[in-house]
């Protein structure tokens, strides 16, 4: 028995328990205490994983990925560590193992599931060697923090050289997600989507990626699904997207789930996730690439991604006297792109509320707005009755709303998120749809548990399709 790790763990967990006492979020806090208290606590502990450890990265899509993958494995029969409520910096990650392990540090685990922070994923591959490694997109993100895209591309690109060996799982259509086999020369799974399978797609989107990671000329796009993911090719050098290992060919949005066909090795079959949002493809196409590598039976992958429920934010679902509100995390240009698209679709008129906050952990900068296409929401804003904006930047954002071209008389600012959300949901829409950026969504989660009931478990009712 190791006395250092056995007492770290020991009073990491009592710290956790105060913290739950108090209310206190803290999430991170026993991974910092048990860092502090022993070094070595993350290495010891992910080392006991008996099947070995899967990282995701990237900047969209982490947590409902990695969450993906659980339900998954756990579907498959293994035990997993998983640091689910998206706490994915190195004490975050070090918490999730922590949590996990009994007061000898010791733990009956075949997997961890990490999902891990860019700008953290060259520190924690430094204590944890993953067998794979998730990279889903990469897209500006809090610039005051992680500086220029290629920065954050960098940080994880050099970051897998390290590595002596591991298995890629990278998205084939974002050009800087795929250049990093060839940097790299690891063994890769490619995932995407078939070309042109969005058609409907009319925002103006920032591309994030014009020019070939490789030889710096400009790429050439037969299609976009959205930002720079497409169907691209360097005329120079000949980097070019990548036939994927797992693709899907066809889309049917249900409402509140939805059903993709997808091609893999061994044939083709039919995904439902019970959650809306184009780019959930993406990640349920990367949970499903996992499973299918390390041998889970395809009906197992079907089941487990149907029995998925969105976390905290992730297209999170409750219900308000017979009116169904959404909750949305955002906290960059492509993500809420992606938001006002999923919110434009949904049938008929909806009330939107919107909270910006610049704290630390969101980003103090928030000209980020600046970038997204809310011309886009304002040229659909026919079926939206009115806006509500909140948080410490409430004002900005309704400027930002009334320079899109939204009409003054529609924007309305409520300081105090608890009336602006109530407002929201008695609003006149047939439904409420809710951005939240990071720190101001745990709030506004509790506000709506208070006032609304989470949704019934879409689960009944839809079947699996082999």
């Amino acid at each position: 028995m190791n006395i250092r790790l056995s007492l770290a763990v020991m009073v990491a967990k009592f710290a956790a328990f105060v913290s739950r006492k108090f209310g206190w979020k803290g999430s991170s806090l026993p991974g910092v205490v048990a860092r502090k208290l022993y070094k070595n606590t993350l290495k010891d502990l992910a080392g006991q994983a008996r099947q070995g450890v899967i990282m995701v990265t990237g900047t969209n899509g982490k947590t409902t990925t990695n969450n993906m993958i659980a339900n998954i494995i756990q579907t498959g029969g293994y035990r997993v560590v998983i640091n689910q409520e998206g706490a994915n910096l190195i004490t975050g990650v070090t918490a999730a193992f922590v949590k996990y392990a009994n007061y000898l540090g010791k733990l009956d685990c075949d997997f961890a599931l990490l999902e891990v922070d860019e700008a953290s994923f060259p520190k924690v591959v430094q204590e944890v060697k993953p067998q794979f490694v998730v990279v889903n997109n990469f897209f500006r993100d809090q610039l005051d923090r992680y500086g220029e895209l290629d920065t954050t591309v960098k940080l994880v690109r050099e970051a897998l050289k390290t590595l002596p060996q591991v298995h890629l799982i990278l998205n084939t259509d974002d050009p800087l997600v795929a250049q990093m086999q060839s940097a790299t020369g690891h063994d890769t799974s490619y995932f995407g989507l078939s070309s042109n399978l969005r058609i409907e797609n009319e925002t103006k989107q920032t591309r994030e990626s014009r020019f070939c990671p490789h030889c710096g000329n400009q790429l050439h796009y037969d299609s976009y699904q959205y930002s720079q993911l497409g169907s691209y090719s360097c005329f120079e050098c000949g980097f070019k997207r990548q036939e994927p290992e797992v693709e899907a060919l066809a889309i049917d949005n249900q409402g509140t789930s939805l059903k993709c066909h997808v091609r893999y090795p061994q044939g083709q079959t039919t995904l439902t996730i019970n959650t809306q949002g184009f780019y959930n493809l993406y990640n349920a196409l990367a949970a499903f690439c996992v499973g299918y590598l390390i041998g889970i039976d395809i009906q197992q992958i079907q089941q487990g991604l149907l029995k998925y429920k969105p976390a905290i934010g992730r297209m999170e679902t409750f219900e308000y006297h017979g009116k169904r509100a959404i909750l949305n995390l955002v906290k960059n240009p492509t993500g809420f792109n992606e938001g006002i698209s999923t919110l434009l679709s949904i049938p008929g008129s909806k009330s939107v509320f919107i909270a910006i906050n610049d704290n630390d952990a969101d980003g103090r900068d928030i000209s980020w707005l600046w970038d997204v296409d809310f011309e886009h929401l304002a040229n659909g804003q026919d079926s939206i009755t009115n806006f509500t904006c909140s948080g410490l930047r409430g004002e900005e954002m309704a400027l930002r709303l009334k320079y899109a071209g939204v009409p003054m008389e529609k924007i309305t600012v409520v300081r105090d998120m608890a009336r602006a959300i109530q407002k929201t949901l008695e609003d006149s829409g047939e439904s409420a749809y809710l951005f939240s950026t990071y720190t101001a969504l745990w709030s506004a989660q509790k506000i709506l548990l208070g006032l609304a009931g989470k949704e019934e478990d879409h689960v009944k009712g839809l079947s699996s399709v082999s």
